[in-house]
C-alpha cells in the first residue's frame, strides 16, 4: 500500500477539486443569511426603546442610524411604526433569496463533490490488481463506495458548512450582544466551551462505535451480494434457512452494534438538549433582572433574548457536528485504504514486442499472499509459437494459477524465476498490451447485463453481427441462439443467470475470438459442455486458430489429446511433458488418469 493520502484531509482536498469553488459562494451567501437573521432583532429594539419607550440611553449602530435618517427620522416613524415592520419584513425577504441562492450553490458544489468521488474510486478501483479484489469482499467494497461516500458527502456539505455558518453566526451574535449587556454576553457565552468539550468527551466513544458498525455493514451487504448473485446455487442445494440463518445472524450482531451506538448518542443529544435549555433558562432570567434594575432597557433585553434563541440551535449543532465528524471520519479512512491501495503499474518503458513468439517458463515458482507453500515449485517449459498446448493437473496443482501468471493479473516477484515471450520477460511488457494479446476464458464466465450480440462483442468499439455469428458459430452457439425467441437480442440477466452453464462457457470462448488474440487460453473453459460439443468447438477452433497459439487448460483426456504438447502437474511440480502418445506410453500419471476416464466413456 502506497501514501498517497496520508492524512484524511489530503483526500477530501483532493476529491474537492472542482467544487469548491461552488462551496465558497455558497458560504459567501450564508454570511449574508447570518447578517440579515441576526440584524432583524437590533430593529426591533431600536422599534421599542425608540419609537415606543423613548428610551434615551439605548445604544443604535451607524448602519441603523442611516436606515432611519433615509426613511425620515425617528419623530416620522413614531407616527408611522409601519415602516419598521416593513424593513424587518425586507431582511426576511433578502434572509429568504440568500438562503434559497446558499442551499442552490451547496447543493451544486455537494453534487459536483460526490460525482468527483464515484468516478476517483470507480477508476481506481479497476485498476487494482486482481489480487487486492481476491482479498476483498465485493459487498464491502460496494457498501464503501455508497454508503460512505454518501456520509463524506454529507458531512462536507451540510456539518462543514454548518460549522462554518455557525462560527460566523456565534462571532456575529456576540458582537451584538456585547454591545448589549458584556456581563449577560458572559453567562451566554459560557455554555459554548461547555458543550464543546463534553462533545469532544463523547467523540471517541462514537467514532469507535461507528467504525465496528461500518465495518459490520460491510460484510452484511457481502453476505446479502453472494446469496443474490448465488441464489441458483442456494435452491438447488436447499440452503435456504442456512443463509438466512446466516443473514439473521450477522444482521443481529450489526442491530445490536447500531443500539449500543445509539444509546450514546441518546446519551449525548440528550445531555446537549440540556445544557443548551439550561443556557436559555439562564440568560432569560438573568435578563429579566437585568432589565428590572435598569441595567438594560427593555428593547435590548427583547433583542438580546431573540439573540440568544438564535444561538440555541447552531450552539446545540456545534456539538452534534462533532458526532458526525466521528461518523466521517470512519469513511474517509475506510475511502483512504482503497485510495491508498496500489494500482497496477508497467515498469518505465515497457515494451508491445510480437506475441507470435514461443512462451517460456524458467524455473517458475509462486505462493500466493501470505501462503507459506508454494503453489508453483521450480516449473520449466516451452510453449512454441503456433501449437495447441494441454495442461493437466489436479485440484489445487497450479494450473490456472501459470495463466494467471501469464497475464499478470498476479506479478511474478523477482527472483522467482522468469516468463519469456520470445525473448522478453513479461515484466517488461506493457500490461493493456499484453491483456489485449492474450485471450483467457475461465471455467466460470462472468458475462454483463446485455444481449447476447453485446456480450460477444464486449471488446469490440461496434457490434458486426456478421462477426458475432461467425465468432457464435466457431463456439457452437449459433444455432441455439437462432433457437431463442430474440435471437442474438435475447438479454442476457446479472452474471448470464438466463443461460445454462455450457451456454455461457460457449458465449465466453465466441466473445474472446472476436479479439483474434495471437495467444488464446482456455481454462477449462469446456468442462460444462458434454463430449460430443467439446469435439466440435475443438475442431473448430483448430481450423480458425491457425497461427495463434492455444493452450487448453483441462481435467478432460479427450480435450487435451489432440495437443502437440501436454503438461502434466502434480501438486505444484512438472510432472509429466510430451505428446499424447508419449504420456500414454511413459505409464504415468497421465496414462492412469486415461484409463480411468476410458472406463468411463
Amino acid at each position: 500500500m502506497n501514501n498517497k493520502f496520508k492524512t484524511k484531509s489530503q483526500m477530501v482536498l483532493y476529491f474537492l477539486k472542482g467544487s469548491v469553488i461552488f462551496f465558497v459562494i455558497s458560504m459567501m451567501y450564508s454570511v449574508l443569511v447570518t447578517f440579515f437573521e441576526l440584524v432583524s432583532p437590533k430593529f426591533v429594539q431600536y422599534t421599542v426603546d425608540y419609537c415606543i419607550v423613548d428610551a434615551a440611553d439605548s445604544s443604535v449602530p451607524g448602519y441603523i442610524d442611516y436606515v432611519i435618517n433615509m426613511l425620515g427620522g425617528r419623530d416620522y416613524l413614531r407616527d408611522n411604526l409601519y415602516l419598521m415592520a416593513v424593513v424587518v419584513g425586507v431582511c426576511a425577504v433578502a434572509t429568504a433569496l440568500f438562503r434559497y441562492l446558499f442551499k442552490l450553490f451547496n447543493s451544486i458544489a455537494a453534487e459536483k463533490f460526490i460525482r468527483r468521488m464515484r468516478d476517483t474510486l470507480f477508476e481506481h478501483i479497476i485498476r487494482l490488481p486482481f489480487a487486492w479484489h481476491s482479498e476483498n469482499h465485493t459487498g464491502d467494497i460496494i457498501q464503501r463506495c455508497t454508503s460512505d461516500v454518501d456520509t463524506i458527502k454529507n458531512f462536507i456539505s451540510e456539518q462543514m458548512i454548518n460549522l462554518f455558518r455557525i462560527s460566523v453566526r456565534i462571532a456575529v451574535a456576540m458582537y451584538f450582544m456585547l454591545g448589549i449587556s458584556k456581563f449577560l454576553t458572559f453567562f451566554s457565552a459560557i455554555f459554548i466551551p461547555i458543550i464543546v468539550l463534553y462533545s469532544c468527551f463523547f467523540h471517541r466513544r462514537i467514532s469507535t462505535g461507528f467504525e465496528k458498525a461500518d465495518s459490520e455493514e460491510g460484510r452484511l451487504s457481502a453476505t446479502a451480494q453472494e446469496n443474490l448473485t448465488g441464489v441458483r446455487v442456494v435452491r438447488a442445494f436447499g440452503r435456504e434457512a442456512y443463509e438466512k440463518e446466516r443473514f439473521e445472524t450477522q444482521n443481529y450482531h450489526y442491530t445490536n452494534l447500531w443500539i449500543d451506538l445509539i444509546r450514546t448518542l441518546s446519551a449525548f443529544w440528550a445531555s446537549n438538549d440540556l445544557i443548551s435549555g439550561l443556557q436559555v433558562m439562564l440568560v432569560t432570567i438573568i435578563g429579566a433582572v437585568l432589565c428590572v434594575n435598569n441595567s438594560i432597557t427593555v428593547g435590548e433585553y427583547i433583542a438580546f433574548v431573540s439573540l440568544n434563541a438564535m444561538l440555541t440551535w447552531p450552539v446545540r449543532a456545534l456539538g452534534r457536528i462533532i458526532s458526525e465528524m466521528s461518523k466521517a471520519g470512519v469513511s474517509i479512512d475506510r475511502l483512504r485504504y482503497i485510495m491508498n491501495s496500489e494500482e497496477e503499474k508497467d515498469i518505465a518503458d515497457a515494451v508491445e514486442p510480437p506475441m507470435n513468439r514461443d512462451i517460456v517458463f524458467e524455473n517458475v515458482s509462486y505462493k500466493y499472499g501470505n501462503g507459506t507453500e508454494d503453489v508453483l515449485r521450480d516449473v520449466s517449459f516451452r510453449i512454441k509459437a503456433g501449437t495447441t498446448f494441454g495442461v493437466l493437473g489436479g485440484t489445487g496443482s497450479g494450473k490456472s494459477t501459470l495463466m494467471y501468471l501469464m497475464d499478470k493479473l498476479y506479478d511474478l516477484p523477482e527472483g522467482a524465476g522468469r516468463i519469456m515471450v520470445g525473448d522478453t520477460d513479461i515484466r517488461d511488457i506493457k500490461r493493456s498490451y499484453l491483456r489485449q494479446n492474450i485471450g483467457l476464458v475461465l471455467q466460470e464466465p462472468f458475462l454483463f447485463s446485455g444481449t447476447l450480440s453485446e456480450n460477444i462483442a464486449i471488446t469490440q468499439s461496434d457490434v458486426n453481427l456478421k462477426e458475432v455469428r461467425d465468432a457464435a458459430k466457431i463456439a457452437d452457439l449459433d444455432e441455439a441462439i437462432r433457437n431463442f425467441n430474440k435471437g442474438y437480442e435475447t438479454y442476457v440477466g446479472e452474471r448470464g443467470v438466463t443461460l445454462s452453464g455450457g451456454q455461457k462457457q460457449r458465449t465466453a470462448i465466441a466473445q474472446m475470438l472476436m479479439g483474434k488474440p495471437p495467444v488464446m487460453i482456455f481454462d477449462d473453459s469446456l468442462s460444462a459442455v458434454d463430449t460430443r460439443t467439446d469435439a466440435r468447438i475443438r475442431k473448430a477452433l483448430s481450423e480458425t486458430t491457425l497461427g495463434s497459439t492455444v493452450i487448453l487448460i483441462s481435467h478432460r483426456i479427450t480435450t487435451l489429446m489432440h495437443a502437440d504438447t501436454i503438461l502434466v502437474l502434480d501438486k505444484g511440480r512438472v510432472a509429466e511433458i510430451g505428446s499424447h502418445d508419449e504420456l500414454v506410453a511413459n505409464n504415468g500419471i497421465y496414462k492412469r488418469i486415461y484409463d480411468i476416464q476410458k472406463q468411463g466413456i
